[in-house]
């Protein structure tokens, strides 16, 4: 175990209701490559921290890599429907880029040349 993920669980013991810590040792997780940690630890922030706008970026970029497409999309907009309720638009805004390129729309399909 890293040293960093053992910091971040003593860190939680002291406040364990702290959305950034959590999603901090879920990063750490991943960066490991422990798919199942990963996951969990997602899923308890998004069951547990709905309003934690900067989960639903990389839970759904980590969904894609686990060839979870569909399932991505939806955490993308509900990530979009979260991001509006904060009126955070700069996550707003990733998240509709990373969603649209997950269905293949690129920026310039709107133009005409």
């Amino acid at each position: 175990m890293s040293n960093r993920i053992e910091e971040l669980t003593v860190f939680l013991q002291e406040s364990p209701k702290d959305p950034f810590l959590k999603y901090a040792l879920t990063m750490e997780y991943r960066k490991m490559g422990d798919v199942v940690k990963t996951r969990a630890g997602f899923e308890e922030l998004v069951r547990d921290h709905a309003d934690y706008v900067g989960t639903y970026y990389h839970y759904a970029k980590f969904l894609e890599e686990q060839q979870e497409k569909e399932e991505a999309l939806l955490i993308y907009q509900k990530g979009m429907e979260i991001a509006q309720q904060k009126r955070n638009r700069h996550a707003y805004g990733e998240l509709l880029g990373a969603y649209n390129l997950a269905l293949g729309v690129s920026e310039d399909d709107d133009w005409d040349d």
